[in-house]
């Protein structure tokens, strides 16, 4: 009733768009190049809601990702989800991750599993946990340990490589410096190249952020996983 009454309002005003059939105005957005979709969907209340159907979502996976229709669901605990959480993950998959078609939707989902459960303002699950589900998403879709373990690092050096430069991230990232997996056994240990990681944010992109205390705790912690440390996170 709502979408109705939208565009009963665009054609009120003699908007020529309101006259087109919802179904080719889909395509006609679809074609538009993605970093503008955000645009698109602030024109008016109409265009917002067809930015949140399933069909827009559909019709864009289809289009964008055509062999998307063909995948199968995937065992493990990190759902599939719908058609645009489906795009959102193939298409950061295809940004930031060099794998395989047959795995890159369910790497960008990871990605975004990891990312979002990460955000949580309040409570957010240990790392840990975060890191275990990753590890049995991907052994339960059939890869090795030592190739879970490395799709696993691969997920979590791209989520703290786009974490927001905020308050927020500077506490995740000092939480995840300071929390200890070592008493964990592979392939549920995060890897060395992920703990380098954080400890480069915090000592380059938040160095502002720490205070006295903040800055010898975790130049502690990094020295007891690193040596030698570089020279660019000493001196406070």
């Amino acid at each position: 009733m709502a979408e109705e009454s939208n565009k009963a309002l665009l054609l009120s005003v003699d908007c020529p768009f309101a006259k087109i059939p919802d179904q080719l105005l889909i395509e006609i957005i679809i074609r538009v190049p993605i970093v503008e979709w955000g645009q698109l969907s602030c024109v008016n209340k109409y265009w917002a809601n067809l930015f949140r159907e399933d069909c827009l979502w559909h019709a864009a996976l289809l289009r964008c990702f055509p062999f998307a229709g063909q995948g199968k669901r995937w065992p493990g605990p990190i759902p599939r989800g719908m058609s645009k959480r489906r795009f959102a993950a193939l298409y950061m998959s295809k940004c930031i991750f060099p794998v395989e078609d047959e795995l890159s939707e369910i790497v960008g989902h990871t990605f975004l599993f990891l990312k979002e459960q990460l955000e949580i303002s309040t409570m957010p699950p240990p790392s840990g946990i975060l890191h275990g589900t990753i590890i049995d998403q991907f052994i339960a879709c059939g890869k090795s340990r030592d190739q879970a373990h490395e799709l696993a690092s691969l997920v979590w050096l791209a989520v703290i490589d786009n974490l927001e430069d905020n308050h927020q991230t500077f506490l995740l990232l000092k939480r995840l410096a300071l929390e200890g997996d070592e008493f964990l056994s592979y392939p549920y240990t995060r890897s060395s190249e992920v703990a380098w990681k954080i400890f480069e944010r915090i000592f380059t992109d938040f160095r502002d952020c720490l205070h006295h205390a903040d800055y010898y705790d975790l130049l502690a912690s990094a020295k007891q996983k690193f040596q030698p440390i570089p020279a660019t996170w000493l001196g406070y």
